[in-house]
């Protein structure tokens, strides 16, 4: 019986209690995912933002070598909701988790890793 491999880590995280100001800030939330990107050794390869009128949340995305990091807000709920797919051996994507945690200053948040292509190894 081989040992389980994986080709990626996927992390969902839901961020409560975030600073409502900072959760419509489309630029503040550019810089943070780009801060994230860089804290965790992935490479930001492209990236796309975009804020809603009304509510002002904010939905973003950097493409990295690695896979992506995404995050939704809804800023008159405090909440955000962050995707961080990575593969590959040097990337750790609970140093990016870290700056988005204290970034947007949540007071809860879950989370939890999934592996990501299990490939079985004798």
């Amino acid at each position: 019986m081989g040992r389980s491999k994986y080709l990626g880590r996927h992390l969902l995280v839901e961020l409560y209690g975030c600073e409502p100001e900072l959760l419509k800030d489309l630029e503040y939330i550019r810089e943070l995912l780009q801060r994230a990107v860089e804290a965790s050794g992935s490479k930001n390869i492209g990236e796309c933002f975009r804020s809603f009128p009304g509510t002002g949340g904010v939905t973003g995305i950097v493409i990295i070598a690695e896979s992506h990091f995404s995050i939704h807000t809804w800023p008159e709920h405090g909440y955000a909701a962050v995707d961080v797919f990575t593969c590959g051996e040097t990337v750790d994507p609970w140093k990016g988790y870290e700056v988005l945690v204290k970034g947007l200053k949540a007071s809860r948040v879950k989370a939890m890793e999934l592996k990501r292509g299990s490939l079985e190894v004798s």
